[in-house]
């Protein structure tokens, strides 16, 4: 059951394009709990330029049935072309179980897309 949950960990450029995403994924109920983590600091390489950058790091909390339309809905919303999405599967048997069947409750309802 707990092992359909996932964080998707997400980059943005800016807290304010952080708080946009966020907002939108909890009101389309694609994600249960938003988490805003600001100052990330990032190097990559990208289009062969090594890149050093500070980023805001967003964490959504939501059901697996609901990644592909996050991914979606992201992309839609972010500034980048290419940005991070990534999906971290939560554990069965890990955690606060009450707050785990919290986020069961809250990520599995209806969407408002």
């Amino acid at each position: 059951m707990y092992n359909n949950l996932r964080l998707a960990y997400i980059t943005t450029s800016s807290n304010e394009e952080a708080r946009k995403i966020g907002l939108s994924l909890v009101e389309h109920k694609l994600a249960a709990c938003i988490n805003i983590l600001p100052g990330m600091e990032s190097i990559y390489k990208w289009e062969n330029q090594i890149v050093q950058e500070t980023e805001c790091v967003l964490i959504a909390k939501t059901h697996y049935s609901k990644m592909k339309m996050l991914t979606q809905k992201v992309k839609e919303l972010h500034s980048n072309t290419c940005p991070c999405i990534v999906s971290i599967t939560l554990t069965e048997n890990e955690g606060n179980r009450d707050y785990l069947n919290w986020l069961i409750q809250e990520s599995k309802g209806e969407l408002s897309v």
